[in-house]
């Protein structure tokens, strides 16, 4: 397997663990993973915040760590990377209004390349119009709006994801394992035991 390069979406109070992990595993299968954040460069860090499922109507939402970028936003060309990944959380909701990241999400959608969203990350699909006719997951609280972009919203449990096409989405964390594997499979990792 010829390593891929990647790049990863996040922001400013992006769930902590939807940063985390798949930055982190992706780099641990052999990928190289570019994260990055709008308006900010390589070694500049995002607040994270940690959701969890507590019995509440919606997810609670504590302080998470402190992120350190490894790649500059400007510096992002969309034909230089083989995949794209994009954290959830509440940085998708203000992420969504930047053109260049519309633009981003576009490009790698209209070249058919994977495209790894968890949980709110839907909120940038939608607002990039690039789901019309796929079966997307995402947090609950983000049906409407993958509705209304003329996607099928997949209400699957909070542990599992769905492939549709280039698209691999998940509810929420608790689908990493699940979200992480389903990539790889697009991204033709294989992983010898």
């Amino acid at each position: 397997m010829a390593a891929k390069k990647i790049l990863f979406l996040t922001g400013d109070f992006a769930e902590d663990y939807e940063t985390m992990v798949p930055f982190q595993a992706l780099q641990a299968v052999g990928h190289e993973v570019d994260a990055v954040c709008p308006g900010k460069s390589a070694g500049e860090r995002i607040k994270t915040a940690i959701h969890d499922f507590e019995g509440d109507q919606t997810y609670t939402e504590k302080p998470g760590h402190q992120f350190t970028l490894n790649a500059s936003f400007d510096d992002a060309v969309p034909t230089h990377y083989d995949a794209l990944a994009i954290a959830g959380g509440r940085a998708p909701e203000y992420l969504r209004l930047n053109p260049k990241v519309i633009e981003i999400v576009r490009q790698f959608a209209e070249q058919h390349k994977p495209i790894a969203a968890i949980c709110h990350a839907a909120q940038l699909l939608a607002a990039a119009d690039v789901i019309r006719g796929k079966r997307i997951s995402a947090y609950p609280a983000c049906a409407p709006e993958v509705k209304l972009a003329g996607g099928e919203f997949a209400d699957i449990p909070v542990d599992a994801a769905i492939t549709d096409a280039n698209f691999v989405t998940a509810p929420a964390w608790p689908a990493h394992p699940e979200w992480l594997r389903q990539f790889l499979v697009l991204l033709g990792t294989r992983i010898e035991l």
